[in-house]
């Protein structure tokens, strides 16, 4: 039976092979990222790999856009996409482009990138699925980044005047921005305690400690509260490959062609050492 740690490896290991593929990309947020989607696709989510468009599905909405190689790579990881995808990731014409498009990808939600536009969508789905007595969440995924835009704090306004419980937002925390660090360049902190006064449920998590990211999941699904709820996933952009960790920018990565190889070892390295 793989674990979710085994999940967390392959998801990072596909992530890693697409961004060799184009010899750069957003690697740095898909390895900081794979133990939260594992728990998301391997654990927490109802969905059926034949169907992604099963009508008592939970839905999973990418609102950081750019996220799609980390993604992409759970999406495989589930079974909805086939690892021999990741030949034409990035490529012209491609159903794996480098923004995740909705119109392009089964298993892609909404056309995400426009940040903070994830959760107001997640919203209206919420409100809808509510109305046809669907039992399905919703789970709006965004980064740190999208604190700075005014539509996601209307809308979380919007989820908790509706008591839209069947709503779980997770933003992932790693503090970088294309410009420099996240609390630089606009200050969320106190973060917890804005979304409280929000009136959602609140969760902050080592993002990167899979165990507490599993049990924060099953708390948001199985909370007895007609509320919305976050979870505030710190996260360390690179993780599991010690030389990306220290990198001191992660948003967008050039590596030389032989570190590809470098990382996937260390990756590989890591699964015999844990087997």
């Amino acid at each position: 039976m793989t674990t979710l740690h085994q999940h967390a490896r392959n998801i990072r290991r596909y992530a890693v092979k697409m961004g060799e593929i184009q010899g750069q990309g957003y690697v740095g947020q898909a390895l900081g990222y794979a133990d939260v989607l594992a728990v998301a696709y391997c654990h927490a989510m109802n969905f059926d790999p034949a169907n992604p468009e099963w009508p008592e599905r939970d839905w999973f909405l990418l609102s950081h856009g750019h996220y799609a190689i980390a993604h992409y790579a759970a999406l495989m990881e589930a079974g909805i996409l086939s690892p021999d995808d990741i030949e034409v990731y990035g490529s012209d014409d491609s159903h794996l482009p480098m923004s995740g498009m909705a119109a392009y990808t089964p298993g892609m939600e909404i056309s995400g990138g426009s940040l903070g536009q994830g959760l107001p969508i997640g919203v209206g789905i919420a409100l809808g699925l509510k109305q046809q007595r669907k039992t399905g969440f919703v789970y709006n995924s965004m980064s740190d980044g999208e604190l700075d835009e005014g539509s996601t704090w209307e809308a979380a306004m919007s989820a908790a005047h509706h008591r839209l419980d069947n709503l779980i937002c997770i933003v992932d925390i790693n503090r970088q921005q294309a410009d420099g660090t996240s609390t630089d360049i606009l200050n969320f902190e106190p973060l917890a305690d804005k979304w409280a006064a929000f009136g959602w449920h609140v969760q902050r998590v080592d993002g990167n400690d899979i165990d507490a990211v599993q049990t924060a999941f099953d708390t948001a699904r199985h909370l007895n509260e007609a509320q919305p709820r976050v979870i505030l996933c710190d996260t360390l952009m690179g993780k599991g490959v010690p030389f990306l960790e220290q990198r001191e920018k992660n948003h967008f990565i050039r590596v030389d062609a032989h570190e590809w190889a470098q990382a996937l070892a260390v990756l590989d390295k890591t699964e015999g050492a844990d087997a």
